[in-house]
């Protein structure tokens, strides 16, 4: 069952004729008190809350009964409706434990895929997990504790509309874990767009983006794609997002939150059906707190966040992934045992791009098809010592401090949001001094 909370009876039974024509079993709540009632006595398994109270002109009031209802329900998840001039009050929600916000006037279709999601992501939720053999790893080689629980909750969110937030250092994989959301996705079979923000200048960002009309600007001449059109019915990839401009990312709040935008030189307005996985190397918590990272935007582009491990916290994976370089660069070379060992113990700064890098080059220079140790040495003196763990631990310390402040201490809830088992997190808490 949905509880549908708002004040205003059009929006009530407009949101009840929307829900119960998708298949749902709706109640509804006029005031905060009917609201704590219903969720007291129902079996609401979500609620979607207008923020905007019409004798509220704060959001006081919808902050508050959104506090209570968590506390009486901390892990249902609450989607909060605002207007888009109060943003900042559903930033404050998610804060609160909210689980996703959209804007008024809403998207019919993008709200029930944002409740969808909701449900499918909460952790009271039952679900049913595909076979292995269904299952496209995207080349992604390890066996590692760590990748398995990255793959399992790969299969787990895939199916789901939810906005993933990928970090990791330079090499992880970052790119591949974003395909293999894709390719084992109800979208698998449209487009898979890669988009690097790292490489696109300011003054090129909405013409590459939005696309433009002839004569839009001088040399236009003719209209042009944007990446998110392109995208549409698929899943966009916005690799190294940390490195957006703050002019820039007011824009791209709009087109993740309204899936709407207009091409360059066009007062058309054209919607996408777009899924959003975000990758970044950069500690984005910090950069919220220094006013360089837009917090709204942050919590659009993180429902669900994957950490990967730098190469050198999973060196069980170093001997699958030598053997898979070295098939790939000659089908007739092997690496003695003492060789792997000697592989293993590198730091890697440059994570798995280094290690293949490594592997192929020992490979080239060797004058047989079996590497030892002795063909290594001369190579591995370029391999220098990691650069501090530091900034990738802080993020991580910060990812998850943050989600235990939005579940208000729920572990469980809070390792739901960080796509990690209650274990990890427990494991990831002790590691950091957290309580």
């Amino acid at each position: 069952m949905i509880l549908v909370i708002d004040d205003n009876s059009a929006v009530r039974a407009s949101l009840k004729l929307l829900l119960e024509h998708s298949g749902h079993r709706v109640a509804l709540a006029k005031s905060p008190d009917e609201a704590i009632e219903a969720v007291r006595s129902l079996p609401v398994r979500l609620a979607v809350m207008d923020m905007n109270y019409t004798n509220s002109t704060t959001g006081q009031e919808g902050l508050e009964l959104l506090q209570r209802v968590k506390v009486l329900r901390p892990q249902m998840p609450v989607i909060l409706i605002t207007a888009w001039g109060s943003i900042p009050l559903a930033v404050d929600g998610m804060r609160l434990g909210a689980a996703d916000f959209i804007t008024k006037p809403w998207d019919n279709r993008l709200l029930l895929q944002r409740i969808d999601t909701a449900l499918a992501l909460a952790p009271d939720t039952d679900r049913t997990e595909g076979s292995d053999s269904d299952f496209d790893r995207c080349g992604i080689i390890g066996n590692s504790p760590q990748m398995q629980e990255i793959m399992a909750t790969i299969k787990r969110i895939a199916p789901t509309e939810a906005s993933v937030l990928i970090i990791g250092e330079n090499g992880t994989g970052k790119e591949l874990i974003a395909e293999a959301i894709h390719r084992n996705s109800r979208r698998s079979a449209q487009p898979f767009v890669k988009v690097n923000l790292g490489g696109i200048s300011q003054s090129l960002f909405e013409s590459e983006m939005f696309g433009h009309a002839r004569g839009a600007y001088t040399g236009a001449v003719g209209e042009r794609q944007g990446r998110f059109e392109a995208a549409n019915g698929g899943t966009i990839f916005l690799d190294e997002i940390g490195d957006l401009d703050t002019s820039c990312q007011v824009k791209m709040l709009r087109v993740l939150q309204e899936h709407a935008f207009e091409r360059l030189g066009e007062t058309k307005t054209r919607r996408v059906d777009i899924r959003v996985v975000s990758a970044t190397n950069a500690n984005l918590p910090q950069m919220v707190r220094d006013r360089s990272f837009r917090e709204d935007l942050f919590y659009r582009i993180n429902l669900i966040t994957i950490a990967l491990p730098p190469l050198r916290e999973r060196q069980s994976d170093i001997p699958l992934l030598v053997r898979h370089f070295a098939q790939r660069a000659n089908p007739d070379a092997s690496f003695s045992p003492a060789a792997i060992e000697l592989l293993k113990s590198l730091p890697y700064p440059g994570n798995i791009r280094q290690l293949k890098n490594l592997v192929e080059r020992a490979i080239l220079l060797s004058p047989t098809p079996r590497i030892d140790t002795v063909d290594l040495k001369p190579l591995i003196a370029e391999v220098k010592q990691p650069t501090p763990p530091g900034p990738m631990e802080s993020q991580e310390r910060q990812a998850i401090n943050e989600a235990l402040e939005r579940c208000h201490g729920n572990v469980a809830h809070a390792a739901s949001m960080l796509g990690i088992t209650r274990q990890t997190l427990y494991r990831r808490m002790e590691k950091f001094g957290l309580k």
